[in-house]
């Protein structure tokens, strides 16, 4: 068993080809803010291509009718318990999903290893070394993308000295939100009560709606509604 076999070349233009693709998927679903995003999809469309790889070319020396051991329902077995593998790993906090890229390693690392076992090691090292150029080359330049919620604005009023906004701060910081104050002003409601109305930005990887949804249960806020950036430059 050779360690480069001679189809090498169409499994490395195969799994590049799956690279980019699932990386246009996972770019759309980045912009847009989703859990699972560029690296998640990367990593599961390359998975998926070399398990697929592997059944088409890894086995081709095996003559499964003198053997009693069939290495594709091994095969097939180790896939669907990497998949249960990496479902551990996933997990909701304050209504994110966190976990999926960690899972989807695990499940690129089953792939590599699989490889391995099926003597294909030129697709091992070239799985091994798009995984590695995703998450560390790829990562930093993904995250500077703009996203949906760039031109978005949080208009709120909330009560006055009830320390509402340090509350509003820590929730957004517990979601890896970073916080900017646009404007703030202080006025008497209508019941006689003081109310601060506030403009803030919330930058960070999860949509605007999930800080929302967290910020709907703060008690002392009286109204809260996203606007756009856009709208107030023509008003």
């Amino acid at each position: 068993m050779h360690f480069f076999t001679g189809s090498v070349g169409t499994q490395a233009g195969l799994l590049l080809l799956s690279f980019v693709l699932c990386g246009i998927i996972g770019l759309e679903r980045q912009y847009r803010q989703k859990s699972s995003g560029f690296r998640t999809h990367v990593l599961v469309g390359m998975g998926a291509c070399t398990f697929t790889l592997i059944g088409a070319f890894g086995f081709a020396d095996f003559n499964l009718g003198q053997i009693n051991h069939d290495p594709f329902r091994i095969a097939a077995q180790i896939v669907a318990g990497i998949g249960f593998l990496g479902a551990g790993v996933i997990f909701t906090r304050r209504d994110i999903v966190v976990g999926l890229t960690t899972a989807a390693t695990v499940w690129v690392t089953a792939a590599v290893g699989m490889a391995c076992g099926a003597g294909m090691g030129g697709l091992a090292v070239m799985l091994t070394a798009l995984h590695l150029f995703c998450l560390i080359a790829l990562t930093p330049l993904i995250d500077k993308l703009p996203t949906a919620d760039r031109h978005s604005l949080l208009e709120l009023t909330y009560e006055d000295g009830h320390g509402i906004l340090r509350e509003i701060v820590e929730i957004a910081s517990e979601q890896e939100f970073a916080t900017q104050v646009l404007s703030t002003s202080k006025r008497t409601s209508e019941e006689g009560s003081a109310v601060v109305d506030m403009q803030m930005r919330f930058t960070g990887k999860n949509p605007l709606d999930v800080l929302m949804d967290q910020l709907q249960g703060v008690s002392g806020i009286v109204s809260l509604h996203v606007a756009h950036e856009d709208d107030h430059e023509r008003d």
